[in-house]
């Protein structure tokens, strides 16, 4: 089922008019507050009472037009202010294809670099560069190794999937990164991925360790809870504390074991996403937990 979801995610015709279907825009929801700023601002504040901070990404990748790249990123500037003027601990997310990769390196580059000056600027903690499909970790991972020295709020996400990670890891760790490690949600083949789930839940701690070992901060971007507290008690045990480390989950998805999470001590935060673009993000998202196939079904009943 992961890999037909995957497969929809990537077919250009489901792309242009899936997303017309009024149940599948009702679907969404479950997954996104609403396609406006405003309303992932809004939902994010519903979190603060539980002590679960948040950040912010607008979907969208893979643009073929530099001049919306600039409005992307000017997009963000103006989200990043909105988040101060809240007093909210807010962050962004950002993809590079979304701005400008494709198009101009070196655009992207200065893109990136205004985006986390400001919030450096704002106080506003790590400006967070999102990581895509295996053809451009390589890019990724070298702009980020460039652009950290000079931007020290800089955090990168990794995929935990990808044979490469743990040395992609080794070779970061000089920087004293803050790395954002996910599972992986991308259809990748298996020279490049692991397949299973026991490898990649492997992978996942430790490169997790590797990274609070070797100095870094480290996002744990998965609902898998086990994994969570298993990461938890082997960094207590070797000394590391709770404030070099977060829990990070999808709107959505297991909010309430990511307040408990909160509760028992845990830095937790949040990923609300907005946007129009929100079709193969979605089926990303279902192809990680097929689990939630049984919540889109229930769209279809007209009740």
């Amino acid at each position: 089922m992961r890999r037909i979801f995957l497969w929809m995610a990537r077919n250009s015709f489901l792309r242009k008019h899936v997303p017309n279907l009024w149940f599948a825009r009702r679907a969404v929801r479950r997954f996104m507050p609403g396609e406006r700023l405003e309303d992932a601002l809004a939902a994010a504040e519903t979190f603060a009472p539980f002590g679960v901070t948040a950040y912010f990404t607008r979907l969208g990748e893979n643009l073929t037009d530099l001049a919306e790249a600039d409005a992307i990123a000017a997009h963000y500037l103006d989200a990043l202010d909105q988040i101060k003027a809240r007093g909210m601990d807010g962050e962004i997310s950002v993809k590079l294809t979304q701005l400008g990769l494709d198009l101009d390196a070196e655009a992207t580059r200065l893109h990136v670099g205004a985006l986390a000056k400001r919030a450096r600027e704002l106080g506003l903690g790590t400006m967070w560069i999102d990581m895509e499909g295996s053809d451009y970790t390589e890019t990724t991972v070298a702009l980020y190794e460039s652009l950290k020295p000079s931007h020290p709020n800089l955090g990168l996400c990794l995929q935990a999937y990808l044979r490469r990670t743990a040395a992609d890891v080794a070779r970061l760790l000089p920087l004293t990164p803050a790395i954002r490690l996910v599972k992986g949600a991308y259809d990748e083949p298996a020279e490049v991925a692991y397949r299973s789930g026991a490898e990649v839940d492997a992978g996942f701690v430790a490169q997790a360790m590797a990274i609070l070992s070797g100095g870094g901060m480290l996002g744990l971007g998965t609902h898998d809870v086990k994994l969570i507290e298993q990461i938890g008690a082997a960094a207590a045990a070797a000394g590391i504390g709770r404030e070099r480390y977060e829990v990070e989950m999808l709107y959505g998805i297991r909010a309430d074991e990511l307040k408990r999470l909160a509760r028992a001590g845990y830095r937790a935060r949040v990923l609300i996403a907005y946007g129009e673009f929100w079709y193969p993000w979605y089926l990303r998202r279902l192809a990680e937990r097929p689990a939630n196939v049984t919540f889109v079904l229930r769209q279809l009943l007209p009740w």
